[in-house]
C-alpha cells in the first residue's frame, strides 16, 4: 500500500519522529476517506489539484483553521513528492494547490483611557517597590521599548540634558528614544528613592529588584501582568502589550509610520504596518457603534 510505503520511508530513511509519522498517516487517511465519500475514487495516484481543493474547501467548511488545513496540505505535498520520486505518478497534483491564507492576528493593546486610569487613578504604594512598578509601566508606554531593552538599561543610558534614552535592542543594535517632562520627573524620583533604599549598591542597572540586583524578565512580567489586570480583561497582559499600546497611540495621534518604526527598532517597515491595521480596526468599531446606518 502506498501510504504504508510512504510512512516507512519517513521512519527509516528520513528518521522522522513517531509523532510526525502518526500525524501524516492520519492526514492521508482523512484525505482517502474524503475521496471515497465524494465518489472521487480510491486511487491516490489518480488525484488531481481539483480533488485536493475540494478537500480543502470541505475542511474549511467544517471550521478547520487555516493553520490546520495548511498542515494537512503539507502532509499531502510530502506524500506526492514521494510518489513522484518512486515514479508512481508523472505529475505532482500539489503543484497547483495554494493553501488558505492565515488570518492575521492583530496585537492586543490598551486604549488611552485605560492607560490614563492605570497611571493616574490606580494607587501604588509610597515606597521603593511602588515607585519602581509605576515607572516600569510608564516607561513601556512612553517609549515602546522591549522587555529585554528595559531590563538592560543602565543609569548611564539616560541623558537628562537632551532627554534621550540609549536603548540596546536586538543584535546589540542601539537607538535613541526621546522622553518628555513627566517621564523625566518620575525617573528622577525613582532614582532618588532607589539610591536611598540601596545606598551601597554596586551595579549600574537602572531597574533593580528587592535585593538590589538587576531585574529578571519574569520579575518585570509579573509586575506588568498584575497591574494591567486592574484595568483590563485582556488575555494577554504582558510588557509587549504596552509596546503595542505605545505604537497604536502614536499612530492614532498621526505620527509618521517611519518614525514609529525607528522608535520601536524594527528592521522592516512591514513589521510596523501591522499597527495601521490595528488603528483601522478601531476606527471601524467606532463607526459601527456610533453611526446610525452602520
Amino acid at each position: 500500500m502506498l501510504i504504508d510505503a510512504f510512512l516507512k520511508y519517513l521512519r527509516f530513511e528520513r528518521n522522522y519522529s513517531e509523532k510526525t509519522i502518526v500525524s501524516y498517516g492520519i492526514d492521508l487517511k482523512e484525505f482517502g476517506d474524503f475521496l471515497r465519500e465524494k465518489d472521487l475514487g480510491e486511487d491516490l495516484t489518480k488525484v488531481d489539484a481539483g480533488d485536493v481543493r475540494s478537500w480543502m474547501v470541505d475542511l474549511m467548511g467544517k471550521g478547520r483553521a487555516a493553520t490546520s488545513v495548511n498542515r494537512k496540505l503539507s502532509s499531502l505535498r510530502s506524500f506526492y513528492r514521494f510518489l513522484l520520486k518512486k515514479k508512481e505518478i508523472e505529475v505532482n497534483p500539489m503543484l497547483k494547490v495554494v493553501g488558505p491564507k492565515k488570518k492575521k492576528t492583530l496585537p492586543s493593546f490598551l486604549r488611552e483611557q485605560e492607560m490614563d486610569r492605570l497611571l493616574d487613578e490606580i494607587s501604588f504604594e509610597e515606597n521603593f517597590e511602588g515607585c519602581r512598578d509605576r515607572l516600569i509601566l510608564e516607561m513601556f508606554y512612553a517609549t515602546g521599548m522591549r522587555l529585554s531593552e528595559l531590563i538592560g538599561l543602565n543609569d548611564a543610558d539616560i541623558d537628562f540634558s537632551a532627554r534621550l534614552l540609549k536603548v540596546t535592542g536586538k543584535r546589540d543594535k542601539q537607538r535613541l528614544i526621546p522622553f518628555g517632562d513627566e517621564l523625566e520627573l518620575d525617573l528622577l524620583k525613582y532614582i532618588k528613592v532607589r539610591n536611598e533604599t540601596f545606598p551601597e549598591r554596586e551595579i549600574e542597572s537602572l531597574f533593580v529588584y528587592e535585593d538590589g540586583k538587576r531585574m529578571y524578565p519574569n520579575q518585570v512580567y509579573r509586575i506588568v501582568k498584575r497591574n494591567l489586570s486592574k484595568v483590563v480583561t485582556l488575555k494577554k497582559r504582558s510588557p509587549h502589550v504596552l509596546r503595542h499600546t505605545f505604537a497604536t497611540a502614536m499612530l492614532n495621534d498621526n505620527a509618521e509610520l517611519r518614525a514609529v518604526k525607528e522608535l520601536l527598532g524594527h528592521e522592516s517597515l512591514a513589521t510596523t504596518e501591522i499597527y495601521t491595521h490595528t488603528t483601522f480596526e478601531e476606527l471601524k468599531k467606532v463607526y459601527e457603534q456610533a453611526h446610525p446606518r452602520a
